[in-house]
């Protein structure tokens, strides 16, 4: 026994050097960053951007690759499948993180124990948008027009997470809710704007370029106050539904076996980026809400999230499947 106890503590030396000199050398080559969600997103906005950040502070590129579609399981199992030395890194969010585990069965990950978080870059509202020529100028218009018409609505989304969101809506409202998969949020906006789609559930960031453009129309947000980039847009809140209080969020997260160090190293570097001037006007010009976190406060956030999903999904009568 004493003989297995040192070999444990040489081995458990021997790993902690390895990682630190891992950590002392990182990065020495580029890093990818997979993201679940087609180009256009908020989720990839944030990873294009802190990321070209990153690229230019250490001096080693820092490429994104998108790979939409299945709920975000095909990035998520790329990382999953990666080396865990810093390397590959998941864009993680609500949908492949915390919603997934609460909407699928036999999920072929588990959040939790395949990866770690890094970096949290906040929170942001869902919008609920409509086209500009729209009947529909309230959510209140819309659940008449919706009920007078018999049919269910079909509302564009683009992950697990809106698509649950989508369905609260349905409950909440007395809606018949069709939820309709797209690939990513442009896609979605795509539709709404062609008139190819009643409604489309996204995050709050996309809308607000399209919004004062005039090419969409935002019937509400999820946000639990009004978005000060979009001041005329009321909140669920204000149109009679005072629990509909929801978010989004992203996050960069590790391979769970990723050494300390390089995870120290990581968290320290997007920081940095992320409390840069340029940071701070990026993320001062979005509607979001900001978490500072260390990598062991995320992990219970992650696990708060989880729970808050798993509410939202009873409220709207999903069970797994």
């Amino acid at each position: 026994m004493a003989t297995r106890f040192l070999q444990a503590i040489v081995c458990a030396a021997l790993l902690a050097i390895a990682g630190g000199a891992a950590a002392q050398a990182y990065p020495n080559k580029p890093i990818k960053i997979m993201i679940p969600f087609a180009v256009g997103s908020g989720s990839d906005s944030n990873a294009r951007f802190f990321g070209d950040l990153l690229s230019k502070m250490w001096g080693q590129p820092v490429l994104v690759d998108n790979r939409p579609g299945g709920s975000g399981i095909a990035a998520v199992l790329a990382v999953k499948s990666a080396p865990p030395d810093g390397y590959t890194l998941l864009l993680g969010s609500n949908s492949p993180i915390t919603v997934n585990p609460v909407v699928m069965k036999d999920l072929p990950y588990d959040p939790v124990k395949d990866f770690r978080p890094v970096v949290f870059f906040g929170l942001a509202p869902v919008a609920f948008v409509v086209n500009p020529g729209s009947p529909y100028k309230t959510v209140s218009d819309l659940i008449q027009g919706v009920k007078k018409s018999g049919m269910s609505l079909q509302i564009g989304t683009y992950s697990a997470g809106y698509e649950l969101i989508s369905a609260w809506f349905g409950t909440a409202t007395g809606m018949q809710i069709t939820s309709v998969p797209y690939k990513g949020a442009s896609a979605v906006i795509t539709d709404v704007m062609g008139n190819q789609l009643t409604a489309g559930a996204i995050d709050f960031s996309s809308v607000v370029p399209l919004v004062k453009d005039g090419r969409v129309r935002v019937l509400a947000s999820s946000a639990e106050t009004r978005m000060p980039q979009l001041p005329d847009v009321p909140t669920m809140k204000e149109s009679g539904y005072p629990e509909f209080v929801t978010h989004t969020w992203s996050a960069i997260f590790a391979r769970s076996e990723t050494p300390d160090a390089i995870i120290t190293k990581l968290h320290e570097g997007f920081m940095a980026t992320i409390m840069s001037p340029e940071g701070r006007a990026y993320q001062a010009a979005r509607p979001i809400v900001e978490l500072n976190m260390t990598p062991k406060e995320m992990q219970a956030f992650v696990a708060t999230e989880h729970e808050r999903f798993k509410k939202i999904a009873q409220a709207a009568g999903i069970k797994p499947r």
